[in-house]
């Protein structure tokens, strides 16, 4: 398929669409729990303030840097091939310059207005998703969403040091959530998209092995998550209402991965995709409301 020739003529919403506004959202959404739960009261607004608004030009960078080098790929997947650079609204040039622009203002922000330790783990997520995952994971290894996946986990970590400029073990556990939760998101997508995933070269689970194989891989991921999930509470991190939120969202997501595993209907994949999205943020939300409202036994 040819691209149509790149157009001048870009507008707001252009750009706005290269910085994928609805990944960007749950990043941002994760990394400000990170803030919250790294204070015993509320945390400091300058941290609030700037740390949400450099981690989100970060993500945003990041994922115009991912539209730009994957632009061919783009082009063959009906999923993507309506994006700005594909459709020739946006041209590589101007994708990267406002790339740049974005990384260079979140790394001054957070430098100078949070803490080092913030930007250079920051920028350390950046590259680690828009250059190794997109350049080298994404086309190397059928497993490069659980590699990569360390990427995308980073910003409640992110979110902590925003307000302590430490990593602390708590961090950490969110961190472990996210990276246990993103091959079960992922790999829902990936097999309701795998002929796409297959003509354009990308050797994702379901196209490397078979949707049978990814199937068991959903479910026995989701079984590690739920057993992840239980680790705040169990380390006194959290109490009981992120406990029961846990073990509630836990056993809808088992419900969903036991379903897709047994059942074909090809609905059940973008369902289970749909479905993990709520589920983490309901996750996170549970975190933050058992946070200022503790219960235990």
């Amino acid at each position: 398929m040819t691209a149509p020739p790149a157009s001048s003529s870009a507008t707001w919403r252009d750009y706005y669409e290269l910085g994928k506004p609805r990944v960007v959202m749950l990043i941002v959404f994760t990394a400000v729990v990170g803030m919250f739960l790294a204070a015993p009261g509320l945390p400091p607004g300058s941290a609030l303030l700037f740390g949400t608004l450099g981690i989100a030009l970060a993500a945003s960078s990041a994922a115009a840097i991912n539209h730009v080098l994957d632009r061919r790929f783009d082009e063959q997947m009906a999923r993507t091939r309506n994006r700005p650079l594909p459709t020739g609204h946006v041209t590589e040039r101007q994708a990267l310059t406002y790339a740049l622009i974005l990384a260079v203002l979140s790394m001054a922000i957070l430098w100078l207005l949070v803490n080092p330790l913030t930007a250079v783990l920051t920028f350390c997520s950046l590259i680690g998703y828009a250059v190794v995952y997109t350049v080298w994971l994404k086309h190397a290894t059928p497993q490069n969403i659980v590699i990569g996946g360390a990427a995308g986990a980073a910003p409640p970590v992110l979110g902590w040091t925003a307000v302590t400029a430490h990593v602390d073990p708590y961090s950490l556990l969110l961190f472990l959530i996210i990276f246990t939760w993103t091959p079960p998101h992922f790999w829902a997508l990936a097999i309701a998209r795998r002929d796409e995933y297959a003509k354009a070269g990308i050797p994702m689970l379901p196209v490397a092995y078979s949707i049978d194989f990814t199937r068991l891989h959903i479910l026995l991921y989701t079984i590690l998550l739920v057993i992840v999930t239980l680790l705040p509470y169990l380390t006194g991190m959290s109490g009981l209402i992120y406990l029961a939120a846990a073990l509630i969202l836990g056993g809808f997501f088992l419900y969903r991965a036991t379903q897709l595993k047994r059942d074909v209907d090809a609905r059940l994949p973008m369902q289970t995709f749909s479905f993990s999205i709520t589920y983490l943020a309901l996750l996170f939300a549970a975190l933050l409301l058992d946070h200022y409202v503790r219960i235990r036994v």
